[in-house]
């Protein structure tokens, strides 16, 4: 029996963390942001603004304590978001309906966490599997529609977040989920929960930092484990790959679908709970539109890798925290920040096509050189072979 071989092992590590692999990873993301810098900058300068001026409005913000708590508090909520939507991608699940299954299940904690006053070691808990067990719920009807009837995920969710708004309206309403005294129908919310069922927070320098942030990185770590350790990740990315040849392999695509579209809708239903359990304390009809469609597109810039999508969270927590001050500093118009994040998203596509090219070219150009050179050696070997063979004849007349 021989043994391992440990010098064999490494040029397989050290493959794997190449410096060329690290750069091809970073390249991407990092040119559309600079892509998109270029563009708003560009813009800026053309609506007779100083370019300069704004970054250092913003940048400037971002090394304030109050500045860096926003944004770590902000990249909590966005980096739920992204979770929610690379969990279906990684499966080849297109779950355009994160936006629906987090304010119904947002609506649906709030209403529990008004109601119920347990001790706090219970009531979170109970607000969090609410909350999960909502989204993923309502997540698993695209699921199921898709595996027995046919429908795109696509459309059954994009249709869901249409439903979830007329949920919504018909459950908000006073002497159902709102009080019967909310006041004017423009003001309708729920009861504020109940104090047990605030989050806890760390006190810092800029504010309360919201402990959230700890739960939001435990999904990361899940998801990473889930997906690269355990049977059930790699049957999900064989499915996302290719569902004929996971079928052949003995793997119930139809189970997984629907299991995904569970787990991405349960991982959605936390998307709110930042803002109401450490913010707001209840739900209203203007409950944090849009985190679903920011979500995915941090997904894409982090090309949904938990440590990418952190990334990304960060960036996108960014421009929003600092952008709000451009207006009070300086007169710079906020839509900047918008014109920046659709920029970013829209390099990033090209960014990652032009990166994915010159990596498969550089690929093909070290297989074909290692091709030649084994030829080489094989040559080298069969002409010395010929001259040993010619010694011997020499030799032996």
């Amino acid at each position: 029996m021989t043994s391992p071989n440990p010098a064999a092992a490494k040029p397989g590590l050290a493959q794997r963390f190449s410096g060329e692999r690290i750069a091809l990873a970073l390249a991407a993301p990092v040119l559309a942001v600079l892509l998109s810098v270029v563009i708003c900058s560009v813009l800026l300068a053309t609506s007779a603004k100083n370019p300069f001026d704004a970054w250092n409005v913003m940048l400037t913000y971002a090394g304030k304590s109050d500045g860096q708590v926003g944004i770590l508090n902000r990249s909590t909520t966005y980096y739920l978001a992204a979770a929610a939507a690379a969990f279906g991608f990684r499966m080849n699940l297109f779950n355009i309906g994160v936006e629906g299954q987090y304010k119904v299940a947002a609506l649906f904690a709030a209403f529990v966490g008004a109601k119920a006053d347990l001790p706090a070691f219970l009531q979170i808990p109970l607000l969090l599997v609410t909350a999960m067990l909502v989204g993923g719920l309502y997540a698993g009807i695209a699921g199921l529609l898709k595996v027995y009837r046919g429908v795109s995920e696509v459309i059954a969710t994009i249709m869901l977040n249409s439903i979830a708004t007329a949920i919504i309206g018909l459950l908000l309403v006073p002497g159902i989920f709102a009080p019967k005294t909310s006041g004017t129908t423009n003001s309708i919310q729920t009861e504020k929960i109940s104090q047990s069922s605030h989050f806890f927070s760390f006190e810092t320098a800029g504010g309360p930092l919201w402990g959230f942030i700890l739960v939001a990185a435990l999904v990361g770590v899940v998801f990473q484990f889930v997906l690269t350790r355990t049977r059930f990740g790699f049957d999900l990315r064989a499915t996302g790959r290719s569902e004929s040849a996971a079928t052949a392999s003995g793997v119930n695509v139809k189970k997984m679908v629907i299991i995904s579209m569970v787990v991405s809708g349960a991982i959605a239903g936390l998307i709110g709970l930042p803002e109401l359990l450490q913010h707001s304390y209840y739900f209203g009809q203007s409950f944090q539109p849009g985190l679903g469609f920011l979500g995915i597109s941090i997904a894409l810039l982090g090309r949904n890798s938990p440590i990418g999508m952190a990334f990304a969270a960060l960036l996108f927590a960014f421009l929003d925290v600092t952008g709000s001050v451009l207006p009070l500093r300086g007169g710079f118009p906020f839509e900047i920040v918008d014109v920046m994040k659709g920029t970013i998203v829209i390099c990033v596509v090209v960014a990652y096509e032009l990166v994915r090219r010159y990596g498969l070219k550089r690929q093909q150009q070290k297989v074909g050189a290692q091709l030649a050179a084994q030829a080489a050696a094989a040559a080298q070997s069969a002409a010395a072979d010929d001259d040993s063979a010619n010694e011997k004849k020499e030799v032996s007349a």
